[in-house]
Parts: structure tokens; sequence; C-alpha cells
């Protein structure tokens, strides 16, 4: 009986080693990260809302995992300078990309080389899809909604509408109304909002389009009358209708782009979870709170319903995006 016993518990303890190097190899590759200090590359300049986003994160992250996060500015070329130097990184989870949507998606349109291809050299952790756009236009022109803005550019025959840059949101927003209205609106492109809502204010636009936060300034000088929204309803103004609520039909206007992070390519896949586990608990972090209401965000989302928008919205991003028959840079 003794033997039987000793017999049974060898057999049971022998599988049980035989699994054991299985268990712990998977155990160790999730428990090994980060095992040095972070890398959190963001492609856009200090101070503005991707930056911000990637500190609030990073410091989260950093908290969590007990390695420093550093944030790392590259900015330049549309995010594509940042975006290249994660791609050619160790696939181990040290070295982090935070940027736009303009990134992960239009390059590939608007540039001939920008030194990456999402999606052979990237992998999208998590994503905050974008809030909606506004449109505001002159108190001179007398518009209040979408039809009027039409009866507006119809009546004047060539409208100033602004945008942050070309190839931008506002810059496809502008080509989609021209062609589903047979309006003549002429794209003024600045390079970024803050200078387009100037424009706006001094007289030189007729209308202008950007994000909540950077048009605050011309919202609280009553200068401005905010019409519509591009495609999302923004939480703070949720009288203000979406242009797909008020009659435009272009698919464009189903989509809102997103801030996100992104790993190298061959990044294991636990290491991929456990970042984008960290990116969708970071949500709840105060300060991480902060900013996404400083923006009117949504909160981040996981790696299978990010890439599953990613999927959705990237064919609508890319005709809207070779409609404007930009010759790519």
């Amino acid at each position: 009986m003794s033997t039987k016993f000793n017999r049974r518990h060898l057999i049971a303890g022998g599988t049980a080693a035989a699994a054991m190097p299985f268990l712990t190899r998977g155990a160790s590759a999730q428990a090994a990260w980060p095992s040095r200090q972070i890398r959190m590359v963001c492609s856009y300049p200090a101070g503005g809302q991707t930056d911000l986003l990637a500190r609030a994160f990073g410091d989260f992250i950093s908290r969590q995992v007990g390695q420093n996060v550093i944030i790392e500015n590259k900015a330049g070329a549309s995010g594509s300078i940042g975006a290249a130097e994660v791609a050619r990184a160790a696939p181990d989870g040290h070295t982090i990309l935070c940027s736009i949507s303009t990134t992960y998606v239009m390059n590939r349109v608007m540039m001939k080389n920008p030194g990456y291809d999402m999606d052979k050299d990237l992998t999208l952790v998590s994503i905050i899809p974008g809030a909606g756009l506004l449109l505001i236009a002159s108190l001179e022109s007398g518009v209040k909604s979408l039809d009027d803005f039409v009866a507006f550019a119809r009546k004047k025959g060539q409208v100033n509408f602004g945008t942050y840059s070309a190839g931008s949101a506002p810059h496809m927003t502008i080509n989609e109304l021209n062609k589903q209205y047979g309006l003549k609106i002429e794209p003024i492109h600045y390079r970024g909002e803050a200078p387009m809502w100037t424009g706006l204010l001094d007289g030189t636009l007729d209308v202008a389009m950007g994000s909540y936060t950077a048009a605050q300034s011309v919202l609280q000088s009553n200068k401005g009358v905010l019409f519509a929204v591009h495609s999302r309803k923004v939480p703070a103004i949720p009288d203000v209708k979406t242009l797909p609520e008020q009659g435009a039909t272009s698919k464009f206007f189903t989509i809102s782009g997103f801030s996100g992070w992104a790993l190298p390519k061959a990044t294991p896949q636990p290491i991929v979870d456990r970042l984008s586990e960290l990116c969708v608990a970071a949500n709840q972090d105060p300060k991480v709170k902060e900013v996404l209401a400083t923006f009117a965000l949504d909160p981040a989302i996981g790696f299978k319903e990010a890439n599953a928008l990613y999927q959705r919205e990237l064919p609508i991003w890319i005709e809207s995006g070779q409609a404007l028959g930009l010759p790519p840079a």
C-alpha cells in the first residue's frame, strides 16, 4: 500500500515537474517586465495634449510597476520621427510610443516614406477615442446650424474655412461638405490651432474647426458661434448636434480619430496585454481623470477594442485622405 502511494505521488510529481518549465517561462515573461527604466516616446511637442496624456499615464504606469517612465518628446514630421524610432527599438516593452491617429493612420497617405510601416512595425496597445471637433462660425456670418452654413456658403460663393494643417480632419471635412452640397469652401491652412483660432477672431476666417479645449479662446470671447461638432457629442456641450445629426452623410463624419500607445511589432503578447491593462486601469487615477476632463476625452480602451476601432476606421481615413488629392510629401 505504501509502495503504491509513493508511486502515485512520484508519477503526479513527475507530471507536475514536467509542466513547471512552461508555467515558469510564461509567468516569468510577464513578471520580468519591466526590468529597467521605460522610455515613452511622445511624437509631439511638450505641453500639448499628447504630451500631457503621455505624462499622466506614464506616471501612473511607473507607480504600478516600480520603474521610472521617462517621457521623451521626439516631435516632427507629423509624428513620424518618434514613431520610426520606436519601430526600430528592441521589442521588449521598454520603449513605448505615445501618438495620435495622424501618426498611426494618415502618414501612410500623406508621406512617401514615413520611416515605418504601422502594420508591419508597430502594435497598437491602447487608445483614447478622440473627442468631437467643433465647427465655429464668425458672428458676422449669421450661421447657427449646418443648414445656415450651407446657405451662407452658397450665397457668398467662396468661404474661408480654417484648418490646423493640410491633410487634417478639418481639411477632409471641407472636402466632404463641398462634395455633398456642391460648395466652394476654401481651406486656409495654419500651423496649429492657436493661429487658426486667432484667424477667426481677427476676421480672416468665416469658419474654423478644432478641439474643444483650444477653441475656448473663441467661445469665451463671444466672437464666434458654435454650430456643430464633427462626429461625436462633446459631454461639456451636449446640446450641440453632430454633422450627421444635421444631415451630413459622409462616412468621414462617423469617425473621430484617437490618441494612444504602441509597441514594436515583435513585443511578446503578455507584455502587450499587461501594458494595455495598465492603460485602462489608469482611467481611475485622479491625475489621468483631470487630463481626460481637460481635453473632453473618453477613457482609454484596451487592446482588443482598440484594434477593432482601428480596423473599422482605417479604410475611412484612407479613403477620405486620398480624396484630397494631395501628393505625398
